[in-house]
């Protein structure tokens, strides 16, 4: 099987693991119900899906009933009919976004950072450190809904890594990779705050939490970069393009049709 298809059969049978998700026709949807963000719900198609007009209205109703956008990420040559099904159903692209993938023998060293500690969150308070540099890092304003620190506690739980880094005692970077399947893990929620940014803690976490996971077992870390700046930052300790994922939805406005 080809790496990304690797990559795809990771993200959807974490997808099918997830206490709340749903199967609506050839979907599973991934739906998080302490954490409304949209990066948090999304459905993944089956391997050549080929969905009809009703069985995406009744996966659009599914999301608009648990007040969450239509959404879906998945490799378009995954399941090919599914792509131009959804633009017809009026789904707009949000973005195709480049996968990133590193095995044990291509992780590169970067730069030390003066006075960074990184280490997995233990306790309550720590877990809710990186939730908050997650929350913000990403847009959030006031406090996390939960959904961050859960899925760090489940990642450093379920043989995954959970990282939080600080700079003089001051929480500056968060970020996990996922619980594995078949010796894949995705590192997500790399966050660095603020007032810690262009320092090299990204690159810094990054390998942290790469070389970790590889410590644990895990075979291949990949994961969907959010920009060209952020993929660089990949690329300088390792990383390297697999494919491409697409990520699509449906305008909260519109009606399928």
């Amino acid at each position: 099987m080809p790496m990304d298809f690797d990559v795809q059969t990771h993200a959807r049978t974490l997808a099918l693991r997830s206490p709340d998700h749903l199967r609506v026709g050839p979907f599973t949807v991934r739906h998080n119900v302490n954490w409304s963000l949209k990066y948090a719900n999304y459905a993944i198609p089956d391997q050549g899906a080929e969905p009809t007009p009703g069985e995406l209205d009744a996966l659009i109703a599914a999301f608009r009933e648990r007040d969450r956008m239509p959404r879906l990420e998945f490799l378009p040559n995954w399941a090919p009919a599914v792509e131009p099904a959804l633009l017809a159903a009026g789904f707009t692209v949000e973005n195709r976004a480049p996968l990133l993938a590193c095995a044990p023998g291509g992780l590169l060293t970067p730069k030390a950072v003066d006075g960074l500690v990184t280490a997995e969150p233990a306790t309550d308070a720590e877990f809710d450190a990186a939730a908050l540099v997650q929350h913000l890092g990403y847009g959030g304003t006031g406090e996390p809904e939960g959904g961050e620190a859960e899925w760090l506690r489940n990642a450093a739980t379920g043989g995954g890594v959970a990282a939080l880094a600080t700079l003089g005692g001051i929480p500056a970077g968060a970020g996990g990779c996922s619980v594995p399947v078949d010796g894949l893990s995705e590192l997500a929620g790399l966050a660095v705050g603020a007032d810690f940014r262009r320092r090299g803690i990204g690159a810094a976490l990054s390998a942290h939490l790469t070389r970790t996971a590889f410590e644990r077992g895990c075979r291949v870390v990949w994961l969907e970069p959010g920009d060209a700046d952020v993929e660089r930052i990949y690329a300088s300790i390792g990383y390297r393009r697999i494919g491409e994922k697409l990520n699509i939805s449906l305008d909260p406005e519109r009606t399928a049709g």
